[in-house]
């Protein structure tokens, strides 16, 4: 698979306080990856510095093979990497249409509104919001608002999108929609990283998965076998759960051994 972006050794430090430290990983073109961490892992500083939010203390981010660690956001935005945001904030008193048309205006490539427009139309019949382009997006309920910001993201052409806890505040139905929605975005050869709490959303549609404890990559790597990890255990419930699991699973693999 093609390599579309690579983190080296990035670090990031408030003051005193490091919250990412001496981060590495890379991403292949389509692949869907998860990103986990407990509450103040470094999660959502991670994509600020990936996208530009945040300037690096140190280290370098790669993207399609070109050295974008000082890039600004809205340089991010129109080489392909874009994101939503844990906290959707539409423009209320712009229509669906309109919202979507500005995303594809300022990163999409398109000059002309009428393009823009044309653009924006398409990502939403994508995204199910076709028969509400009209509608201020005010009125839009919460599932809806979540599949608008994925529009105005498609419609900025991303080469990879960053997913910033886009089921919180879903019911099962629809984070089940929305992970259909998910893999229909991968299928277009688009890279996704989604920050989830939520194990089940994450193994059920990841193909890898990071995990950030205290700003560092604790572990990467097989969804599966992550999850099984005691340093994530431990990272999750703390180091007697991790113990107490560890001692279970060693019982449990001699016991089968002897059978």
């Amino acid at each position: 698979m093609t390599e579309i972006l690579r983190l080296e050794n990035v670090s990031k430090a408030f003051g005193g306080i490091r919250a990412v430290n001496d981060v590495s990983f890379t991403l292949s073109e389509g692949e869907i990856v998860g990103l986990i961490g407990p509450n103040g892992a470094g999660k959502t500083t991670l994509v600020n510095l990936i996208t530009g939010v945040h300037k690096l203390t140190g280290g370098k981010v790669i993207f399609a093979g070109q050295d974008v660690s000082r890039q600004k956001p809205f340089q991010a935005a129109r080489r392909g990497l874009a994101r939503t945001f844990q906290i959707v904030q539409p423009f209320p008193a712009m229509t669906v249409l309109e919202n979507v048309a500005a995303g594809s205006l300022f990163g999409g490539g398109h000059a002309a509104m009428g393009a823009a427009l044309d653009a924006a139309r398409q990502e939403l019949d994508f995204v199910g919001l076709g028969p509400v382009a009209d509608t201020p997006a005010a009125l839009l309920s919460l599932p809806n608002r979540k599949r608008l910001e994925l529009a105005k993201s498609l419609a900025m052409k991303p080469k990879v999108l960053l997913l910033d806890e886009v089921n919180a505040g879903l019911n099962a139905a629809e984070i089940d929609g929305a992970l259909d929605l998910i893999r229909k975005i991968a299928a277009r050869g688009i890279t996704i990283v989604i920050i989830e709490h939520l194990m089940k959303v994450v193994l059920s549609v990841s193909q890898r998965i990071l995990v950030l404890h205290h700003g560092e990559l604790i572990a990467q790597g097989d969804p599966t076998a992550v999850v099984n990890d005691p340093r994530v255990i431990e990272a999750y419930l703390g180091a007697k759960f991790a113990a107490r699991f560890g001692t279970a699973a060693s019982t449990s693999q001699g016991a089968t051994s002897h059978v």
